[in-house]
């Protein structure tokens, strides 16, 4: 089975997260947290800020691994590294997204999740459920 490496950015601001709505491919409609493959040569970390450029025109710093997800597809191996982010401009532009929303912690189960993004969504309750948290170090 193929393996898809990818890195994910669970973009926290005013205590809320940032979700993107897919707008191709087989996936089309799902929600997920935006990102996208590691390219060969490229850190999951660089890769990010690469991405995230690319699908959202913003810069973001990338802090810690929150986890690393792996799930399998009926195609393929899906291995999916969580970094928690900061965006360090504010004018987001969906290039690649149907839509986004930033969801509150009571609100992360309100949009349908693909099936790899909601194995991490407890996880990331909990890390916003820790105050020191919020803000990144």
């Amino acid at each position: 089975m193929k393996t898809i490496e990818v890195a994910a950015a669970i973009i926290v601001k005013d205590n809320k997260v940032f979700a993107t709505q897919r707008g191709y491919g087989e996936f089309k409609d799902g929600w997920e947290f935006p990102g996208g493959k590691i390219e060969p040569g490229e850190s999951a970390q660089e890769a990010l800020v690469r991405e995230i450029r690319e699908e959202l025109d913003v810069d973001i710093r990338v802090g810690k691994l929150l986890e690393t997800v792996e799930y399998d597809y009926p195609e393929f191996h899906l291995t999916m590294h969580c970094f928690i982010c900061e965006l360090l401009s504010e004018e987001i532009v969906l290039k690649e997204h149907e839509d986004a929303r930033w969801l509150k912690k009571d609100e992360l189960d309100s949009v349908p999740w693909l099936p790899a993004d909601i194995t991490i969504i407890e996880k990331i309750k909990a890390y916003m459920g820790q105050e020191e948290n919020l803000e990144m170090a």
